[in-house]
């Protein structure tokens, strides 16, 4: 019986340890499933710009319209040119506009059409650390068809040129006053190659940058474009070549305050900016006989303190205007003594 007992509580035993083992193997399985479905979060995508679309049409692009540019809405906005694109079977305009660049430093170099095996194609714009090729298209404003002078950096803040853009003082303080010279022709011919067009070629400089780091239009800037293509009116067809709203203080604000309409457009009333504010007229402006300051290369003019020392130095008499002090009164002779007959 006592042999019985022990072999029972044995078999007990072992049964037991059974169990245990298979729970324990059970659980370590549960458990190894349990880590092989755990997830590490990597690194966020690197966000890559889509191909521009490629746009060939065998008509050409009108003729840049004629319009003033609306004052600049807050420093360090830089200023995009309009222009026309294709879309909806017709050429409609892009107004021009004021746009935050995506960063310090970098400038914006514009679209152009292209007249390349009979076709008419269009080459986005983007931004960069410098002004590229832009088929010699004078878009006015410090576009003149080469580079940029509208403006430039200067550390970590935009200096304008206010002799091609229009400021407002007490918005934007960092300014100077250069002399654009216009070494190529003044038309308004809004495309590169072909019949009529403007004969350009890029420079050995250009063609370097175009090597350079560049970034996409930004959000916004695409916004702008596509309420551009949205709006019926700024179609060539409808408009005759004279959008009536021509430029934007800022990037897709067609009904904002400031809005723009080129020069025969059926604009809005009061949509013309003060002439008083306006420094120069797009292809007119490198015309212009203006004084001559220093650029940002040089040094940045303060405006607000150079035009208070222009009113000090107004304000001082000129030494011709000093009014002469009036003669003094000669001395009245001295009468003889009268002689005494009396004797």
């Amino acid at each position: 019986m006592v042999a019985i007992m022990s072999k029972l509580t044995l078999s007990l035993q072992i049964t037991g340890s059974s169990i245990r083992g298979a729970a324990l193997a059970i659980s370590a399985v549960a458990l190894a499933g349990c880590v092989a479905q755990v997830r590490v979060a990597g690194p966020p995508p690197v966000y890559v710009a889509p191909a521009p679309a490629v746009v060939e049409i065998r008509e050409a692009p009108p003729q840049l319209p004629d319009y003033d540019q609306p004052p600049c809405p807050e420093d360090g906005y830089l200023w995009t040119p309009g222009y026309w694109a294709w879309g909806g079977g017709g050429y409609y305009w892009v107004p021009g506009t004021w746009v935050s660049p995506p960063r310090v430093g970098v400038l914006w170099t514009p679209g152009y059409w292209g007249f390349v095996g009979g076709v008419y194609a269009f080459h986005g714009g983007y931004w960069g650390p410098h002004v590229g090729f832009y088929g010699g298209v004078n878009y006015g404003f410090g576009y003149v068809g080469t580079g940029f002078a509208g403006g430039a950096w200067a550390g970590n803040s935009f200096a304008y040129n206010r002799a091609v853009t229009n400021v407002n003082v007490t918005i934007v303080h960092n300014t100077y006053n250069t002399t654009v010279v216009n070494n190529v022709t003044v038309n308004k011919v809004s495309y590169n190659g072909g019949a009529g067009g403007i004969a350009a070629a890029p420079t050995p400089q250009e063609r370097q940058f175009a090597q350079e780091p560049h970034a996409p239009p930004t959000q916004l800037q695409q916004q702008h474009v596509q309420q551009a293509q949205a709006n019926p009116a700024l179609f060539a067809k409808a408009n005759g070549g004279h959008p009536g709203i021509a430029a934007t203080p800022r990037p897709a604000a067609f009904n904002a305050p400031g809005v723009v309409g080129a020069r025969g457009s059926q604009g809005p009333a009061g949509t013309r900016p003060n002439p008083q504010n306006i420094a120069a007229r797009p292809n007119q402006a490198q015309e212009q006989s203006r004084p001559t300051g220093q650029g940002p290369g040089n040094q940045v003019q303060n405006h607000p303190q150079t035009q208070q020392a222009a009113q000090n130095n107004a304000q001082k008499p000129k030494p011709e205007d000093k009014k002469k002090k009036p003669p003094k009164d000669k001395p009245k002779p001295k009468k003889p003594p009268e002689k005494d007959d009396q004797k």
